[in-house]
């Protein structure tokens, strides 16, 4: 599955350009069964990302714009009467798809956020007191602008933890932004790509990321992470035992993506930024902490011996 896998991060290559980091990392989060939220600012490339994804794993795909008026029920779908029959019938909602882009998630309100949680967080929905499962597998995408931008709704923890990584594509290098400029990573190039797998393909590969091995050694550098953040001044409160669940998870993802049956203190710490940053709050009032900054107070955590 490697071969796929490599050939996947091309595809979607030729569409997102110069970010093949930030494409193994959205691949990584969905191979562990978790939901990614990226946050950027307008133009950047967020839903064009999701789009060739979704296109690129041959899942269906649904796309549905979050705004200030929108409400569970056209999330989730709703029971109509029918007046020939007499009778409801439900109309399922956007939710019931397999890759679910979620664009501008911060620009609805917290009623309409919350609609998703049950979704992400257990693969079904309740709806008139009746639960109804999504399909399977189920990726929620989410974009969100910077919450300094006019009309937006901050997600709550409870929300943020569903996420299992928050990564930002910024903006293009000048080598790839030329290219942008000369007409490659266009529509067209999309409408050009095909699967590279199926969807039992998929299923496959998010059961042997399940099977990663991960050691004694490696899970105690994982509980010495979790243990700095719950004792650290410099936060308000630590990782929580489903966010050790998700960076152990996320390990395993990334280690299979490079290649491994078998995680690495360095496959920790190459996803921890993105897994544990949105998780994080610091007792200092400074935003949002610079990947680089995060990496510097978690180098004080030694891998033991």
């Amino acid at each position: 599955m490697s071969r796929a896998v490599e050939q996947m991060v091309d595809q979607v290559s030729r569409v997102i350009l110069g970010k093949e980091n930030e494409i193994r990392l959205a691949l990584a989060c969905f191979f562990a069964r978790g939901h990614l939220l990226i946050e950027d600012f307008p133009g950047i490339g967020k839903t064009t990302l999701a789009k060739t994804i979704a296109r690129c794993m041959g899942l269906d795909f649904q796309r549905m714009q979050f705004t200030s008026d929108l409400l569970p029920g056209d999330i989730l779908g709703m029971s109509v009467f029918d007046q020939n029959t007499a009778s409801f019938s439900f109309h399922p909602g956007p939710v019931f798809t397999q890759v679910f882009l979620v664009d501008e998630i911060n620009r609805s309100t917290p009623k309409s956020q919350s609609a998703l949680l049950e979704a992400m967080e257990e693969g079904q929905v309740t709806i008139e007191g009746e639960t109804r499962p999504l399909k399977s597998p189920f990726f929620v995408i989410a974009t969100q602008n910077p919450l300094e931008q006019a009309g937006t709704f901050p997600l709550p923890e409870s929300q943020m933890d569903r996420f299992l990584m928050r990564i930002s594509l910024g903006y293009p290098d000048r080598k790839a932004e030329h290219r942008i400029l000369t007409g490659e990573g266009s529509d067209r190039v999309m409408g050009e790509l095909t699967s590279c797998m199926e969807k039992n393909d998929v299923r496959r590969i998010q059961d042997e990321v399940a099977q990663v091995h991960a050691s004694g050694h490696f899970l105690t550098y994982l509980q010495d992470i979790l243990e700095f953040t719950r004792n650290s001044p410099e936060f308000q409160i630590g990782l929580s035992p489903r966010a050790g669940l998700a960076l152990l998870s996320a390990s395993r993802a990334w280690a299979y993506i490079r290649g491994r049956d078998y995680v690495i203190p360095e496959d920790l710490r190459e996803i921890l930024p993105w897994t544990a940053g949105h998780r994080l709050r610091l007792n200092r009032d400074l935003g949002h902490l610079p990947r680089e900054q995060l990496m510097d107070l978690f180098s004080q955590v030694r891998v033991p011996v």
